[in-house]
């Protein structure tokens, strides 16, 4: 059964509009939390917010670079946009675990992206936003070039290249995941 074909403009807008909702969320409720609250845990085996925003920034560290730079060498290569989106099959399977709630499916996060569990300062949600800014930028710059024949290593097994377009859906799927986890534990503090 295959869906229909998506456009990559209407794709990478859909996406844009995504990283923004979640860089509101960020902006609204994240920036002014003090230390207390970024680094407060609902349960001893859960994470902070600052935690869920320090795994985050983790993985925007890994991939942010590597996207910019695979973009830039496309765009040097007279690349040239394709008319609609293609998804492999692992980037399509990575993605739809990341839209499964936490609370339904929780997943084991790799040690090397795991947060720490010291006290976190405040710059964290600083480097978050950065880092959703920087996100932002690479999808402008994704428009210009055939994003599906940009392929993106895979940080946990790099033999495995996701295209540009998977590579994006699941970053942005890990990012609303890990920012309502993050609102959960907010929501859950004592008033």
């Amino acid at each position: 059964m295959s869906s229909a074909p998506v456009r990559t403009v209407d794709f990478l807008n859909q996406l844009t509009r995504s990283v923004e909702e979640v860089r509101e969320v960020a902006q609204q409720r994240f920036r002014a939390l003090n230390e207390d609250d970024l680094n407060r845990r609902p349960a001893p085996d859960k994470w902070s917010v600052g935690q869920c925003l320090e795994h985050l920034n983790i993985i925007g560290g890994f991939y942010l670079p590597e996207m910019g730079q695979r973009l830039r060498r496309a765009k040097e290569r007279d690349s040239r946009p394709a008319e609609f989106v293609k998804s492999g099959p692992i980037g399509r399977r990575l993605t739809q675990a990341m839209l499964v709630p936490a609370r339904e499916k929780p997943l084991k996060t790799p040690q090397q992206f795991a947060p720490s569990g010291s006290r976190l300062p405040r710059t964290v949600v600083e480097v978050y936003l950065r880092q959703l800014d920087e996100l932002l930028n690479l999808l402008r710059m994704a428009r210009d070039v055939n994003a599906n024949a940009v392929r993106i290593p895979n940080a946990v097994i790099p033999l495995i290249r996701l295209r540009l377009t998977d590579q994006f859906a699941f970053m942005i799927a890990h990012l609303q995941r890990h920012t309502a986890q993050a609102e959960r534990v907010l929501n859950s503090r004592p008033r």
